[in-house]
């Protein structure tokens, strides 16, 4: 029996469930389906990874698509509709106070960027461009393999892994060498990742789908250029994505793709993870190829993200562009936590989730305190949620302050989605310290190769991927 994660309705109401409650639904409506849903058999228990074990009696299968049917015409409150808007210019027009506000939040806070245009570059050379956007690149895939084997597991079970064999604080990939027997059973590697990810099996980059997304992004430039469409996103990914490497949104929108629906709706339609963070994942390409120019790295984001995500969701995909951007020129970590604010509503949820990460990464607090604060705030959301990871992201951005190993080893440590976490924050501290100043312990596992099933780029260098990267760059 196959029990294919984030696509059976008798998972996915729960799911829907919790976010409309989150998004402020009107509570009598949210409580009649909940009774309604209970009633039949189903459970208000959202499943963790995305599936229960059992398939449902079709009778609930049935009540299940309906449901989503009717959640999916509910309104968000009021706050929230006229707090985090959809469309592009609403969104860069409600943008304006966030970059001051997060400036005054932190003593290392430097000029505000403009979401405008080129942020204060100090990387004037060609030389250090490339340096940075090779920086980028294998920033980003170190900080995703550290945490690919501890996705999934829980912030206290990464610790003991690391305790128990010797890696605590964390200093260096993960290694089963030395654990525990019975921490081993508590805390389970991820499956899939166990086999590629470990100290004593590394062997280039493995697979993964937060590095299956920025090749898309890459090829859609090279053959379409800055004036791709939502409809060219979509018809991308059912060219070179196989089903099984997507997830949560996006496998929905692919199974709603599949079903005829167009890209304009493929997101809309019975998706409860419109606030996740798989579009935040896909769009640190735009930025590469905008150095200095946040606005357009967001507007190439928001083309991308619009496809599976809304409001939050779609804010982490600018966001994360508009960072990638800054850190290309940039010289402190600063200018480019401005950039991104400068791109995303100040008074969204992102926004204040962003602020906060900022605030306690600047604070006296120790890691262990600063991250209980961090999941008190936000630790009952789900662990692939935008908003608690993109407060984790930036406070690991600023604990870390340019320093590349302290960022992404503080950004794992901190759990939820590791792999995606340390994805980002790795590729923007890569770019603030540019390739030639990488730690080696950290990049030499790479052997400058990368594992993918996206056609054309599997055993890609990223050497290569620099290049031309850098070559998109020039034709703008």
């Amino acid at each position: 029996m196959i029990r294919l994660s984030w696509t059976q309705p008798e998972d996915l109401v729960p799911h829907a469930l919790r976010a409309a409650q989150i998004d402020g639904v009107d509570a009598a409506t949210l409580a009649a389906a909940r009774v309604r849903w209970l009633e039949a058999g189903g459970s208000d228990v959202a499943p963790v990874s995305g599936a229960t074990p059992e398939r449902a009696l079709a009778e609930l299968r049935a009540l299940g698509r309906e449901m989503l049917a009717e959640i999916d015409t509910w309104e968000v409150s009021a706050e929230i509709a006229a707090n985090e808007p959809d469309g592009f210019e609403e969104i860069i027009a409600s943008a304006s106070a966030s970059a001051s506000a997060s400036a005054s939040a932190s003593a290392s806070a430097s000029a505000s960027a403009s979401a405008s245009g080129p942020v204060g570059a100090s990387a004037s050379s060609s030389s250090d461009l490339t340096d940075r956007v090779h920086g980028a690149w294998l920033g980003r895939a170190a900080g995703c393999l550290l945490g690919k084997p501890v996705e999934k597991i829980p912030r206290e079970g990464i610790r003991a892994i690391a305790e128990s064999t010797g890696n605590w604080p964390i200093a260096g990939y993960f290694t089963e060498r030395g654990l525990d027997d019975e921490i081993a059973r508590r805390y389970p590697w991820n499956r899939r990742s166990r086999p590629t990810s470990l100290v004593e099996n590394i062997d280039g980059m493995p697979e993964d789908d937060d590095l299956n997304f920025p090749l898309i992004a890459l090829d859609l430039l090279e053959r379409l250029g800055r004036d791709f469409t939502t409809d060219d996103v979509a018809q991308s990914w059912l060219a070179n994505l196989p089903g099984g490497r997507v997830f949560t949104a996006e496998r929905i929108v692919y199974r709603n793709l599949l079903d005829g629906y167009e890209p304009d709706e493929a997101g809309r339609v019975a998706n409860p993870f419109q606030d996740w963070i798989g579009a935040q994942i896909r769009t640190d390409v735009y930025g590469w190829v905008s150095p200095g120019d946040a606005r357009e790295a967001a507007r190439l984001a928001y083309i991308d993200a619009r496809l599976s995500h809304s409001r939050n969701g779609v804010y982490g995909a600018m966001f994360a562009a508009a960072c990638c951007s800054a850190a290309l020129v940039a010289s402190s970590v600063q200018e480019v936590i401005d950039a991104g604010l400068g791109v995303v509503p100040a008074h969204s949820r992102y926004a204040a989730a962003i602020r906060r990460g900022v605030e306690l990464g600047a604070s006296d607090l120790s890691l262990d305190d600063a991250l209980d604060a961090i999941y008190a705030d936000y630790g009952d959301l789900h662990w692939v949620h935008a908003v608690n990871n993109s407060a984790l992201l930036a406070f690991a951005l600023v604990r870390g302050d340019g320093d590349y190993a302290r960022t992404i080893t503080t950004a794992v440590s901190g759990g939820w989605d590791t792999d995606s976490v340390g994805a980002t924050a790795g590729s923007i501290a890569g770019a603030l310290t540019g390739a030639r100043n990488l730690p080696d312990a950290w990049i030499e596992p790479l052997h400058n190769r990368l594992a993918t099933s996206v056609p054309g780029f599997d055993a890609v260098t990223f050497d290569a991927l620099a290049a031309r990267t850098l070559a998109l760059v020039r034709e703008a």
